[in-house]
């Protein structure tokens, strides 16, 4: 039955790949030469986003950067032509693509929503629409988000994306201030996974229920965890404050499609 479902998922998704739509990249600057400044110049505009857009629960001021968009508009149109061919320090080892890839992932979600006309939520149809049907530049390549995920930064293996990468729902990990940077990514995705299961909408231990609660992040890549660990209980101990019990039942807390406006910025 599964495999059916699947294959019935696949040829529908297939059916909708003819009404996809191309977002074209920001114009950007314009930049004389690509090389070092350009990337650094393009790095510090993304900086500056989350600096000024976001606050420390994660949430983005939408209205606030549909006003005063440059800086992301500069990295998006950075991340769009920004090419494995001609920046082999970013995508030539692991850790400094797995960073580049989630920063570029955040923004282009972050860009999507402006896109989108800042809606309120992702859910139903609207989440077809935003993470299958339309597509933006993304390394020179044209590609949706959902495949950006799926074929491109799942591939590097570490399961710990899952809570750096971001759709701009309020059921994703906590957006930090701050860049994703190769130098400490290994720092910065332990403090992220720590963070993101330290929450009671990611993990929690119902004592009268006799169950495990668990993001429904868990659910959606299995797969990714349990190459870590023998389940994702045990999974999420490995990051939990308190563990939880390895006997207990499993239930998954819905997502929450909501766009992560801050309150009141709508």
């Amino acid at each position: 039955m599964r495999a059916l479902i699947r294959g019935l998922a696949a040829l529908a998704l297939w059916a909708l790949a003819g009404c996809a739509t191309v977002v074209a990249p920001p114009a950007g600057p314009a930049v004389a030469e690509s090389g070092p400044a350009d990337d650094a110049a393009a790095n510090a505009a993304w900086a500056r986003v989350l600096q000024k857009f976001v606050d420390d629960q994660g949430r983005v001021d939408f209205s606030g950067l549909a006003r005063d968009r440059a800086d992301l508009d500069r990295f998006v149109a950075w991340v769009a032509r920004t090419t494995p061919a001609d920046r082999p320090q970013i995508f030539g080892n692991i850790t400094a693509a797995l960073a580049h890839h989630i920063n570029a992932y955040n923004a282009v979600a972050m860009y999507a929503v402006l896109e989108s006309g800042l809606p309120s939520t992702l859910a139903g149809w609207r989440k077809v629409r935003f993470f299958f049907l339309k597509k933006y530049q993304i390394a020179g390549r044209s590609m949706s988000l959902y495949a950006y995920e799926n074929e491109v930064i799942r591939p590097l293996q570490d399961a710990r994306l899952h809570f750096a990468v971001n759709c701009m729902s309020v059921g994703c990990p906590r957006l930090p201030r701050e860049p994703f940077r190769a130098e400490v990514l290994d720092v910065q995705l332990e403090r992220e996974a720590k963070a993101f299961f330290a929450e009671p909408r990611n993990f929690r231990v119902d004592q009268a229920e006799g169950v495990v609660y668990l993001s429904e992040i868990l659910k959606f890549y299995p797969s990714d965890f349990l190459a870590f660990a023998p389940s994702l209980v045990a999974y999420a101990n490995r990051y939990a404050p308190v563990a939880a019990p390895l006997d207990l039942p499993v239930r998954f807390t819905p997502y929450d499609w909501t766009v992560n406006h801050q309150p009141g910025r709508r």
